[in-house]
């Protein structure tokens, strides 16, 4: 694999986790490589041999913690991928080049690797929804790809369905274009306004809120942009930014409509 193979190995040495320990760094490479092989096989992916062997090598890695959190999260990628090819005929052109694109290898190697960080299904599935979706959008630039990832497996539940609630109150004005800052301020305003006094904000829960948000702006997705000291959660004014657009739409279910 070439040059995949000395990235995996860098990118391994500077995480450093004590359970790699036990799992060079050129084994970790074979098993990237033979994922991407099962991934981009051609057709309804009639893998079960190759998924058999992939098996063994990955319990052969003694004492690797996250063997079942790669299992699971390629397994997503795969199922995901079958119904991308099922229902977006156009696609399976795309799909069927998967094996020897250089982005999508980047793409499995960089969510191989996010999945070591987390066990908790949600998120897994998060990243392989991340990568699918680009594969389905021809978008897998690494950039892009490794903050959506972070994103994809640090934020919460909750987090994400604020996110939903807020990309559904304002995606609209992110397509407007050529919006000034003093227009789009307004909008925003007025929207947020809305959406608060339409109760989806429970303010019972507002430091549960208060928390989301902040992990939300964190990671580029939302921004605070007024707070009055006084006021209450629902006059903290919170507009979705294109990143927190971006990323919400690669969440979205594969089969929905592009």
């Amino acid at each position: 694999m070439g040059q995949f193979d000395l990235e995996t190995d860098a990118a391994l040495t500077q995480l450093g986790y004590e359970e790699l320990s036990k799992a060079p760094g050129g084994e970790f490479a074979e098993i990237v490589g033979d994922l991407l092989k099962l991934v981009g096989a051609r057709g309804p992916w009639s893998v079960a041999g190759g998924a058999l062997g992939l098996l063994q090598k990955i319990r052969g890695l003694a004492g690797a913690s996250y063997a079942s959190n790669l299992i699971y999260t390629i397994s997503a990628v795969r199922n995901d991928l079958a119904d991308l090819y099922a229902k977006h005929a156009e696609l399976r052109d795309r799909i069927e080049s998967l094996q020897t694109s250089p982005e999508f290898a980047e793409a499995i190697a960089a969510l191989a690797l996010r999945a070591m960080h987390t066990s908790v299904k949600n998120r897994l599935a998060r990243l392989a929804r991340i990568v699918v979706n680009g594969v389905k959008q021809d978008d897998l630039e690494p950039e892009n790809l490794d903050d959506m990832m972070r994103a994809a497996a640090e934020l919460k539940d909750a987090d994400i369905v604020l996110l939903g609630q807020i990309y559904d109150s304002q995606r609209s004005i992110l397509k407007q274009p050529g919006l000034n800052p003093t227009n789009w301020f307004q909008l925003i305003q007025n929207r947020w306004n809305e959406f608060v006094d339409s109760g989806a904000l429970d303010p019972s829960k507002h430091l549960a809120y208060r928390s989301s948000f902040s992990r939300l702006e964190s990671h580029g997705l939302i921004q605070k942009f007024r707070e009055i000291s006084t006021a209450a959660i629902g006059l903290e004014h919170y507009a979705l930014l294109e990143e927190g657009k971006k990323f919400y739409e690669r969440l979205r279910e594969i089969s929905a409509s592009r």
